[in-house]
């Protein structure tokens, strides 16, 4: 028994190579002797590698005859204990064509030799319809004293999946890229593979027997020990678990992902926790800046959406804050240059940064108001520990950060203070960043964005975010400002062209009204008008220039001064719109040119070359009502040019619209004007007004004329026909109240004057003979009728300039002479006479014997000129009535003045 065992070959057909040593490389737990005794008569359920291999053993008598079948035997070669014991194992289970040498085998192992090999034995299900065992034959003697034998046989095709399943273990244990580990049931690594070691940072050898604290932070390591408990105690999956920790050498935090299963064995023992672990540090830092990438581009996103969203300084600074706190920071603040708020280009210092600044705007998420925390850069806190308050105009020194960011346009950081420094909040800072607000070229402000200790501090993208939220916020803020600038002159430019808000004409009370369209623009190019013509005679003009904006603003402003200086020329009204129409033809054109404006059909054709992108010309039209007012007559003469009707109310009758030929608007060119008379009783009212006034989306033309006459019927809530009797400022307040006034389509001009007419008292007219006694009869008269007027210091100078006016009548006029001296606010004296040709004014030589009246009359009057009527011409003068303050001019004195 105590030689070596003797190795059986199989015959060559049979098995060949396949006769293979007794298995030596089965993996044996390491039981420390504390742990083997332990396990010593413990009542277990199996576990071992005959879990998977499956040993089945049978004995052999003396005879050579099965003596002993185990059940194992009965499952591997398919034989029962009654039907195997007893028998030849060859003749058992042995196939046919292998028992000759199955016999001879047999007779060597009864000799007493051990003996490994492999035997074949029938198997009904492999394909061959027989399998290969390998057979462990152990000598031994039964209980005569005789020769026996134990043997033990195990498939070898099970042997053989056992040892590929190792080995494939084997591979993707220790050539995986991920990180494996086995941990036992006592929490402790049983074994790990290279690249395990090399996430870890520690070799191989050191892992076996260590548990998560000996390789972790104790937080992080209850986290994984927690974890591997619940895995093998409830034998849940758990993937992805976050683990944080060092590596030896490193400084740098490591971030793991880690996913742990539980180990069964063959009988579904566990047998321990395994798990892959995988360094996602890189990955992890990948997602935070992918994050944070997309968090920004939300963040921009958001502010292209919110900032600019109105044309208002303040609102546009307030509403990058919003964006800013607390997404971006958690301290914010704008501050711009006073300077460039109020319209200045480049305000003093604007270059060094030492320029006033006006804090528009702050926000904070972690205070109720402002704190110093950019602020530091302003003044020493220790001399002024005061905040900028929001409004508050302010300087930064030259030498500070916010001074040098103004100066350079580039951001600057200011750190936070040590927190041992004061307890204002201002020592909690993490940082600041300092950003100049930059929009075509020019710094208009300083933005600035705190974060506080706790939170990251900023990185380069957040420079370049607070740069690009600064620059989008400055934009708006530029083109807000530019547009509060020109929109200022725009206003100063239509309100220099609108008369006073309380104009004066002889023989009229007049109220007026103007509303912007849009109280955001407040440009338009409505206009009216109140000019006084000689005689104490009045002009109403009410005008529309189509369009809006500082263009239609601009020829408005054309249109009205055209208006103003026709009217000075007392021209007829139907002769004022024939020359403004050519005027207001040539607007658009370069230099002014009216070349076929008297043609309607070239005007339209130029409006139609207007329309192409290829000509810079424009077409400016307007529509114009234009009415001329003689309170010693109490006439009223209207010509119109495309504009709504004048709406009269008489004393104790409706309202109705006045019958005014209406024309073509101004700037269609060729087509003439027809002007109407009409007589206006004392205490008539007239109404002139633009479209904007009646004209809406909500209604027609023709309602909205119905209204301004419902609301004139009922300016005072009465019966009708109270508007004329009515305050003049009331009954405007009543129209613009009850018509719709806030549709915001157009503007809208009101002009309203009530017909007061002058007195017969006020009012001397008398006809002379075109004899040389009329010049002494004119000035008894003018004498006489100043007298009763109680205007006595007048009388002299009255008398002279009449008496020249009247000479001039006869020397150089026809027919007969007419005097008419008229009293209202001044003393006007008109002299007609039947010639057309008009007097003018030169200075007279030295040696010359005339030609030195006119001079008299312009030296002693404060006015004094000439029109065409319709029988001839009149000369007038016109003199300021005494104020007991001032003689008026020295007759004698401009006598002599004129050699």
């Amino acid at each position: 028994m105590s030689e070596k065992p003797a190795r059986a070959e199989m015959p060559e057909e049979t098995v060949g190579s396949q006769v293979s040593p007794k298995s030596q490389g089965s993996p044996v737990p390491d039981m420390s002797p504390m742990s083997s005794m332990s396990a010593v008569w413990q009542s277990s359920p199996p576990g071992s590698i005959y879990d998977y291999i499956r040993v089945a053993s049978f004995a052999l008598g003396s005879d050579g005859r099965i003596s002993q079948w185990s059940e194992r035997a009965s499952e591997l070669l398919g034989l029962t204990a009654d039907q195997a014991i007893g028998r030849d194992p060859v003749e058992a289970f042995v196939p046919p064509e292998f028992q000759e040498t199955g016999q001879r085998a047999v007779a060597n192992i009864l000799d007493g030799r051990e003996w490994t090999g492999l035997v074949p034995y029938r198997n009904a299900q492999a394909p061959s319809g027989h399998g290969i065992a390998e057979l462990y034959v152990m000598p031994g003697q039964d209980e005569h004293g005789k020769r026996a034998a134990l043997c033990i046989a195990v498939d070898v095709s099970a042997l053989r999946g056992l040892e590929t399943d190792l080995a494939s273990s084997q591979a993707v244990f220790g050539q995986s890229p991920l990180g494996f580990f086995l941990f036992g049931t006592d929490l402790r690594i049983l074994r790990v593979n290279e690249r395990f070691a090399k996430v870890f940072g520690r070799p191989v050898e050191e892992y076996r027997g260590t548990t998560p604290h000996d390789l972790l932070p104790r937080g992080e390591a209850d986290r994984l020990a927690a974890a591997l408990r619940q895995v093998l105690d409830s034998g849940q999956t758990l993937t992805d678990m976050p683990i944080v920790g060092l590596t030896p050498g490193s400084p740098d935090r490591r971030r793991w992902s880690v996913s742990l299963y539980r180990l069964h064995s063959g009988s579904g023992r566990p047998i321990g926790v395994a798990g892959l672990a995988t360094d996602v540090t890189g990955r992890r830092r990948a997602e935070q800046e992918a994050a944070g990438v997309r968090r920004n581009l939300a963040l921009l996103n958001e502010a292209g959406a919110r900032i600019g969203t109105s044309l208002d300084l303040e609102t546009t600074a307030r509403e990058l804050l919003d964006v800013a706190v607390p997404q971006f920071c958690d301290l914010a603040s704008v501050d711009l240059y006073q300077g460039l708020l109020s319209g200045d280009e480049t305000p003093p210092g604007l270059a060094d940064g030492s320029a006033e600044l006006r804090r528009v705007a702050f926000a904070s998420a972690v205070s109720d108001g402002p704190v110093p925390f950019g602020d530091i850069c302003r003044v020493n806190t220790v001399e002024d520990p005061k905040p900028i308050q929001v409004g508050e105009v302010h300087r930064y020194p030259f030498n500070s950060l916010c001074a040098h960011a103004l100066r350079t346009a580039q951001v600057r950081v200011v750190p936070g203070r040590d927190g041992s420094e004061s307890l204002e909040l201002g020592a909690m800072l993490q940082s600041t960043l300092v950003v100049p607000m930059v929009a075509r070229d020019t710094v208009v402000g300083l933005a600035q964005f705190s974060r506080t200790k706790g939170s990251e501090p900023f990185g380069e993208r957040d420079r370049a975010l607070a740069v690009e939220l600064a620059a989008r916020a400055a934009v708006s803020i530029d083109n807000a400002r530019l547009y509060r600038r020109e929109h200022e002159r725009a206003l100063i430019l239509q309100r220099s062209l609108l008369p006073p808000g309380d104009p004066e004409a002889a023989g009229l009370d007049i109220a007026c009204r103007y509303l912007p369209g849009n109280a955001a623009t407040e440009v338009g190019g409505d206009w009216f008008d109140v000019i006084e013509l000689p005689g104490h005679r009045t002009a109403l003009v009410v005008g529309d220039v189509m369009g809006r904006g500082l263009r239609a603003a601009v020829a408005m402003g054309e249109l009205r001064t055209a208006v103003r200086t026709l009217a000075l020329l007392d021209l007829e009204p139907a002769e004022v719109l024939s020359a403004l129409d050519e005027i207001a033809s040539g607007l658009g054109t370069p230099g002014g040119s009216h070349t076929g404006a008297r043609s309607g059909s070239r005007a339209l054709a130029r409006g139609r070359a207007a329309a192409d992108s290829s000509d810079l010309t424009e077409v400016y039209l307007a529509t114009c009502v234009y009415a001329v007012y003689d309170p010693v007559t109490r006439r009223c003469t209207f010509a119109n040019a495309g504009h709504p009707p004048p709406v009269l109310v008489e004393p104790g009758e409706n309202a109705l619209l006045m019958e005014v030929p209406p024309g073509m608007p101004l700037g269609v060119g060729g087509e003439p004007f027809e002007e109407i008379e009409v007589e206006l009783p004392d205490g008539a009212l007239l109404a002139l007004y633009t479209d904007g006034l009646v004209e809406s989306r909500d209604h027609t033309l023709d309602e909205g004329l119905q209204a301004l006459r419902d609301a004139l019927n009922t300016s005072d809530g009465a019966d009708s026909g109270n508007a004329a009797a009515g305050s003049l400022e009331d009954v405007c307040d009543h129209v613009l109240s009850t018509l719709d006034t806030h549709h915001g389509e157009d503007d809208i001009a009101l002009l309203m004057a009530r017909v007061q007419g002058l007195s017969a008292g006020s009012v001397g007219d008398w006809h002379l003979p075109s004899a040389p006694q009329s010049v002494g009869r004119a000035r008894e008269l003018a004498r006489e009728q100043l007298e009763s007027w109680g205007l006595d210091d007048l009388v002299d100078t009255t008398e002279l300039l009449v008496s020249e006016l009247v000479t001039n009548a006869l020397r150089y006029g026809e027919g007969e002479i007419r005097l008419r001296l008229l009293l209202d606010r001044t003393l006007v004296c008109e002299v007609w006479d039947g010639g057309l040709v008009q007097p003018r004014r030169r200075r007279a030589r030295d040696t010359d014997e005339g030609g030195r009246g006119l001079q008299l009359v312009g030296l002693l009057s404060a006015g004094w000129g000439s029109r065409r009527t319709p029988l001839g011409k009149t000369v007038w003068f016109e003199l300021a009535l005494p104020d007991g303050r001032s003689s008026g001019p020295d007759s004698v004195e401009a006598l002599l003045s004129l050699w």
